[in-house]
């Protein structure tokens, strides 16, 4: 077999894709903007000279698109016509639950990937656990006392990234291509208050829920940096949940897998301090 290409390695996915193909026997190609060692390939996005070369002789591609774009197709584009050019016969593509295919950013490059790669799936989780962790908004929340969104009482799923890792292994090497949009979810819908009460509970302080409008959201993420079109977007996700959206729970990772979804709690007591 071929090597697989893993686009954004370092990252919360790629990192656990990357190992558990590892595991498996099957030749990993980390691609990163900054290679580290020798087994990495340098790739960035904006950079369509390191593209042909991360692409050679390669079965298959675990693509994370580029992070903070809003429009990722006139990057994204490109590069599958060079894997194709290439060889590659198949794209696993993470995206998320809250972008249907077809919807403007991420929802474009469902309708890509299917139209381009000969065998193809969407990864289309919901938030991750991991967001409670390291450096995201919602991690400094946690370690501030109050987690800001505006999803009101709107419940998730949260998902573990080892989970989604474990559906994106499946079906990048699968001998039957999934040629489908997998929808995955943990096995619980929780609120963020829901949420920050277990998270309390685990660290031993307060740590509370604030709903804000999707307005006061967006400028509380510009205010940290985030680019005004991109901050409108994340907020506008939030408003979705506040609506229902995310209210839902699917079997997805155990039917790929054979085993079940990690639970909140269970990620709670194991990963965060």
């Amino acid at each position: 077999m071929a090597d697989i290409l893993v686009l954004g390695a370092t990252g919360t996915t790629g990192s656990r894709v990357a190992a558990f193909l590892g595991e498996r026997g099957i030749v990993a190609r980390p691609a990163t903007r900054k290679p580290d060692s020798a087994a990495q390939v340098r790739f960035d996005w904006a950079d369509r000279a390191t593209h042909a070369p991360a692409l050679h002789r390669v079965s298959a591609v675990y693509l994370v698109a580029p992070v903070g774009v809003t429009d990722p197709v006139p990057l994204v584009e490109p590069f599958l016509e060079e894997a194709v050019r290439q060889g590659v016969r198949r794209v696993v593509q993470l995206s998320s639950s809250a972008v249907p295919e077809g919807a403007p950013g991420l929802g474009a490059l469902h309708s890509l990937v299917h139209a381009t790669m000969p065998e193809w799936a969407v990864l289309r989780p919901s938030w991750f656990m991991q967001n409670f962790t390291r450096e995201h908004f919602v991690a400094q929340g946690v370690r501030g006392g109050e987690i800001v969104t505006a999803t009101g009482d709107g419940k998730v799923a949260f998902i573990d990234a080892t989970d989604i890792a474990a559906v994106a292994v499946h079906a990048l090497i699968d001998e039957i291509p999934h040629n489908t949009a997998h929808i995955l979810t943990g096995p619980e819908a929780l609120s963020y208050a829901d949420a920050a009460a277990i998270v309390a509970q685990r660290t031993g302080t307060p740590v509370r829920h604030r709903s804000v409008t999707a307005d006061e959201l967006a400028r509380h993420f510009t205010g940290h940096g985030v680019p005004a079109d991109f901050a409108a977007l994340l907020a506008a996700l939030d408003d979705d949940i506040r609506a229902g959206a995310e209210d839902r729970v699917t079997d997805t990772v155990e039917r790929i897998t054979g085993r079940p979804a990690r639970g909140f709690r269970d990620f709670a007591e194991s990963e965060i301090r």
